[in-house]
């Protein structure tokens, strides 16, 4: 038998081999009409893969809207005010009656903003609700066209590193263009406009681009798993490392901003030392400033900051755990208020010099 191992045996033991594919196919051309012509039509063929993309495109590609921020300008000869834009990004319809989802970043400092939807017609949108701490916010398009197209939500806590992902956004303002990837982490921590931690954040390797911030990420179903808000890159461009909020997220935040135009978390009824305070003196906990009389805070003995007799500032209680976790700044104190909600009942650790005690506060409606 020859050593197909070696390149000059191999080549003269395959000769026959390929003659004998040409006979075959000589016989099928006269013994089966047509046989030739056979070929796979690249109209008709798609790989599993690619029809799975194509129709998820298909589908959720007319929920996605482009958004423009457009400013006021004075001209530094003339005078005259004009409208320049200054930025634009990403949205998805959030439901039938023209109110849309994007990041909070896209939209801030607007003068005026519109949203041009897949058939290309403009609508001039105001904001119905801003959450900076989660880089969200919601607009409503006035008189919104009656075939407004919306996204199934899926769930994010079902997701896995390695599940397929496709974003759909306008990069550099190319409108509606389709990216794919798959989750490469998940629970990551990146910081939102307001410096507040957004966590449980979903990496994908899908590319995201300036332009792509607010437009959905979708599972391998068609449903809304995220919203893209941010990329990784030393360039600015995509480095295979972008961001999306998760959709659990979202599902939370989005009906608070409608219904009252931010979200709504319980409170306390103190007012708490800034962080760069708390660093610049190296403090270990959360100082109280002021607690307002009447509210859970005051309720529950916890004292702010006063006078002593010699008319200088002391410090009152610190706060250094809620319900067992470390507070250490003003991003974890109001973390932890997010996970609850008015009338619930957490147990605060304070310290006041050498005293250590806890406390049990029924939180209260914000104001």
């Amino acid at each position: 038998m020859p050593d197909s191992s070696h390149p000059t045996l191999f080549l003269l033991f395959a000769r026959p081999l390929r003659q004998l594919g040409l006979l075959t196919a000589m016989l099928l051309a006269v013994t089966v009409p047509g046989a030739v012509n056979a070929a796979p039509d690249y109209l008709s063929f798609a790989t599993e893969d690619e029809a799975n993309s194509t129709e998820i495109f298909s589908r959720a590609s007319p929920a996605v809207v482009y958004v423009t921020n457009k400013a006021l300008r004075r001209d530094f000869f003339s005078l005259n005010v004009h409208e320049i834009p200054r930025g634009s990004g990403t949205g998805f319809v959030w439901d039938d009656n023209g109110l849309i989802v994007t990041n909070f970043h896209v939209i801030a400092g607007a003068h005026r903003l519109t949203v041009t939807l897949q058939d290309q017609s403009e609508h001039d949108a105001e904001v119905v609700g801003i959450a900076p701490e989660k880089d969200l916010a919601v607009l409503r398009i006035q008189e919104p066209p009656a075939d407004l197209v919306t996204l199934p939500l899926g769930d994010s806590s079902e997701l896995t590193v390695g599940r397929k992902v496709l974003a759909i956004g306008n990069p550099f303002g190319l409108d509606t263009t389709l990216t794919t990837g798959v989750v490469s982490a998940l629970g990551r921590e990146i910081q939102a406009p307001s410096n507040r931690t957004i966590r449980g954040v979903i990496q994908t390797d899908a590319a995201i681009n300036p332009g792509n911030s607010g437009g959905p990420l979708l599972n391998s179903l068609g449903q809304l798993i995220g919203v893209n808000t941010a990329i990784y890159s030393p360039s600015g461009a995509s480095a295979g490392i972008g961001f999306a909020i998760p959709v659990n997220t979202v599902r939370e935040v989005v009906p608070q901003l409608i219904a009252y135009g931010r979200i709504q978390r319980p409170a306390m009824g103190l007012e708490l030392a800034s962080d760069r305070w708390v660093q610049r003196y190296r403090m270990e906990g959360l100082p109280v400033v002021r607690v307002y009389p009447g509210m859970p805070a005051a309720n529950a003995g916890i004292r702010g900051a006063f006078r002593n007799s010699r008319g200088e500032i002391s410090l009152g209680d610190i706060i250094t755990a809620i319900d067992g976790r470390e507070i250490r700044s003003n991003d974890d104190f109001l973390s932890v208020l997010e996970k609850h909600r008015p009338g619930d009942k957490v147990e605060v650790e304070v310290r006041n010099g050498d005293d250590q005690r806890k406390v049990t506060v029924e939180l209260s409606a914000q104001n």
